[in-house]
């Protein structure tokens, strides 16, 4: 069986492409980890044919490796290989054939519709910053905004009278989006009652318990802060009310280029993600609920 310097090809790879001790690390397990697999098959990397790496990886999946754990097993492998043969020590690349594992776009988790309206009831609407943080959540989840869109947005682009917010989003590009009657409500309620307690005349909407713009930081330090109350034990930033918004409207049957219009995507493909996870969410009530499920 020939020998297999592991480390002599890592040395190689930390002077000719100054790669992190970290990634050097996950290399040396994934490489050590294939080798000590053939050699209970009485085989080692330099002598593993195609199939042997096939059966390899497919072991790996099998056992639980996520999609992304076994793209980088197999691009240790294809980077000490292609270091062989340059050496001379190899005339062939056994992995050559073997195709990356698809990793797809990794789904948004979403809070359930009982687990939105624990979140909207969480804050105390008989403060000042309590009724204004109600109505900010409840214009991200009814609008869609994302956080930068909501702190910096101002007076003049609310209109009240048709019930929409003109949004300044990525690459200064504008959209109207409705507001919905239930957070017309809570924006109208804060503006008679504690906005003129906060804005000392400026234009932002949502400011500051100090009159200024509110920094993205605060606004996701009290989202986390509602969750808890709420007794909301997964992640929970300002994006998790935009990916409800737009998962419970595909739920509803709304229709996509709509979907797509109100969150200000540039492209459909951004958007369809959204009808993953809604099937997901199906997938998932069947097998809880059905009896064959």
């Amino acid at each position: 069986m020939p020998n297999v310097d592991i480390e002599r090809y890592l040395d190689a790879m930390w002077l000719e492409r100054g790669l992190s001790d970290n990634t050097l690390a996950a290399y040396r397990r994934d490489l050590n980890k294939a080798n000590d697999w053939l050699v209970k098959r009485d085989k080692c990397l330099l002598d593993a044919t195609p199939t042997d790496l096939l059966e390899c990886m497919s072991q790996r999946l099998i056992a639980g490796l996520s999609s992304r754990s076994v793209a980088r097993w197999l691009s240790a492998l294809r980077g000490f290989y292609r270091h062989q043969i340059l050496s001379g020590s190899l005339q062939d690349d056994p992995s050559a054939q073997l195709e990356h594992p698809k990793l797809g776009r990794p789904l948004p988790s979403v809070l359930s519709a009982q687990q939105i309206e624990n979140l909207l009831d969480a804050p105390d609407t008989s403060t000042t910053l309590g009724l204004r943080d109600r109505a900010m959540l409840e214009l991200l989840y009814a609008s869609g905004l994302r956080i930068s869109e909501l702190i910096q947005l101002e007076m003049s682009q609310i209109n009240s009278r048709q019930g929409v917010v003109r949004v300044i989003g990525k690459g200064s590009k504008e959209r109207l989006v409705p507001m919905g009657e239930v957070a017309m409500d809570w924006m109208l309620r804060y503006f008679q009652q504690a906005r003129q307690n906060l804005s000392k005349g400026g234009a932002v909407v949502f400011p500051s318990n100090r009159g200024k713009m509110m920094t993205r930081q605060t606004f996701w330090y009290a989202i986390k802060r509602y969750a808890l109350q709420a007794g909301i034990t997964s992640h929970v930033s300002p994006h998790t009310l935009r990916h409800a918004f737009a998962t419970h409207l595909v739920d509803n049957g709304a229709d996509l280029r709509a979907v797509q219009m109100m969150l200000g995507h540039s492209d459909l493909s951004t958007t369809q993600i959204y009808t993953h996870v809604a099937q997901q969410r199906l997938q998932a009530l069947l097998q809880e609920h059905h009896p064959r499920g």
